[in-house]
């Protein structure tokens, strides 16, 4: 999942996708994330996450205000070590990441992989949906992870 990252520009920094931009990234991460079978919203502690058959697969913060951070937590059972090489990428607190869990945290003045990103919140829906669900998701044509790409993680 790490290979595709964006190319990065002068002085090493990926181009800059502004405050307008990551709210747009926001909106397009909670919309695929509720694309799922069995998806649905909840505000736990105020905050969004997408939930299936009541268990968290990613929380995606507040809204963000404009000129704000976007920040996201996935569970990543199988690019969880290589995610973590990424500089924008840590452990989830709160003991999270110890299960796996990897949290995500975007500057305005960042550039946010959003096709990275959307290949997280599928890796995590695969990890805690049901298998009945997670097979009607092979069969819509919805996901996006090939087969090489899911049996090609690190042992």
């Amino acid at each position: 999942m790490t290979r595709n990252l964006p190319r990065k520009g002068p002085a090493g920094r990926r181009p800059k996708t502004g405050s307008a931009g990551l709210r747009r990234v926001s909106r397009a991460l909670r919309d695929y994330a509720l694309s799922f079978p069995g998806a649905t919203e909840d505000f736990p502690w105020g905050e969004r996450v997408a939930k299936v058959k009541g268990k968290v697969f990613v929380f995606l913060g507040a809204d963000p205000a404009p000129g704000g951070p976007i920040g996201l937590s996935v569970k990543l059972p199988e690019s969880g070590r290589d995610a973590l090489d990424l500089p924008f990428a840590k452990p989830t607190g709160y003991g999270l990441g110890k299960a796996g869990w990897v949290s995500a945290r975007f500057e305005a003045t960042d550039d946010a992989p959003l096709e990275i990103l959307k290949g997280w919140i599928e890796e995590s829906y695969r990890a805690v949906a049901p298998k009945k669900l997670v097979a009607e998701l092979e069969s819509s044509g919805l996901n996006s992870l090939s087969r090489r790409s899911r049996s090609g993680r690190r042992g």
